[in-house]
């Protein structure tokens, strides 16, 4: 595997080991730290492949509902989705809103725990099965770059969030009307004035707040989830050249047990994170969706 090759056997050094795992399979390399012609095609590809797989599970929930005693797949997604409906009843006071939101914070909280429980798999296992694919279709497989965890890719997570913001900024519009929303944003948060000049200066504060609290809801819904997701790659990672690095000395057997230890109670610990981060990022969806319908 590769980690064995991070120890020094096929001449990778354990910080080039770490920067092939985190280097994505793109279309076309960076130029400059943003770059929107750049497509990460790893993490749109199991993007795709998790979210048809996630839409396909819950719609055999829904196909083999029957309302006699469920099985235990059926109790499952039941309960999941009781736990979705009761958050958003919450904090989406709207009914007609909520049979449109509420299948949206289902959605949006399946896709993320699958993308993120992606972290679960070895993490040389799809990158060793790539470049193994690489090699023999005649390609070097020292090039061949592949990472698993979509939410570990700061373009998914802020994509995530920015659609958190369209829907948001629509329902804003839905519920406020253009008139009503435009008002809004000049008027809040610290009102307006009679005085043509003071009502100009506040309306001129109002929107610079409203903007910089988009801004700042939808960067930070991004980052929080892609940070928790990034660290617990790395942690792994880390953890992989532990054994690595005994696999090659034959020595050392304290490394051979913290490997042991060290990713059998980060991999406990990790499904904690991955469903955490997911329900995280499903209530501020609620949250900020449930304040496009609150008038200042």
């Amino acid at each position: 595997m590769a980690a064995e090759n991070a120890a020094g056997h096929g001449g990778q050094t354990a910080g080039e080991y770490i920067l092939h795992h985190l280097t994505h399979w793109r279309n076309k390399e960076l130029v400059g730290p943003f770059d929107l012609s750049v497509i990460n095609i790893d993490s749109a590809l199991f993007s795709i492949v998790l979210g048809i797989v996630g839409c396909f599970f819950l719609w055999k929930a829904a196909r083999k509902a029957t309302s006699g005693v469920p099985g235990r797949f059926q109790a499952a997604v039941e309960l999941m989705v009781e736990m979705v409906d009761s958050q958003a009843k919450g904090i989406v006071h709207n009914a007609q809103s909520r049979k449109l939101v509420a299948p949206l914070a289902l959605t949006v909280f399946v896709w993320i725990f699958l993308l993120n429980a992606m972290d679960l798999l070895p993490v040389d296992l799809i990158p060793y099965l790539w470049a193994w694919g690489y090699g023999a279709a005649g390609l070097d497989p020292h090039h061949a770059y592949m990472r698993s965890v979509p939410t570990a890719d700061l373009s998914v997570t802020m994509g995530l969030s920015l659609g958190v913001l369209i829907t948001c900024l629509v329902y804003n519009v839905k519920i406020k009307g253009v008139g009503g929303w435009a008002h809004e944003l000049v008027t809040a948060p610290f009102g307006t004035s009679k005085n043509p000049v003071f009502a100009l200066i506040l309306g001129v504060l109002n929107f610079a707040m409203q903007m910089i609290e988009f801004v700042a809801k939808t960067v930070s819904h991004g980052m929080r989830l892609f940070g928790n997701m990034y660290a617990g790659e790395l942690i792994f990672l880390l953890i992989a050249l532990m054994g690595g690095a005994w696999s090659l000395s034959a020595t050392g057997i304290g490394l051979a047990i913290g490997h042991i230890i060290a990713g059998s109670a980060w991999a406990i610990f990790h499904i904690l994170i991955i469903t955490l981060q997911a329900f995280v990022f499903m209530m501020l969806t609620l949250v900020y969706i449930g304040q496009a319908h609150d008038h200042h």
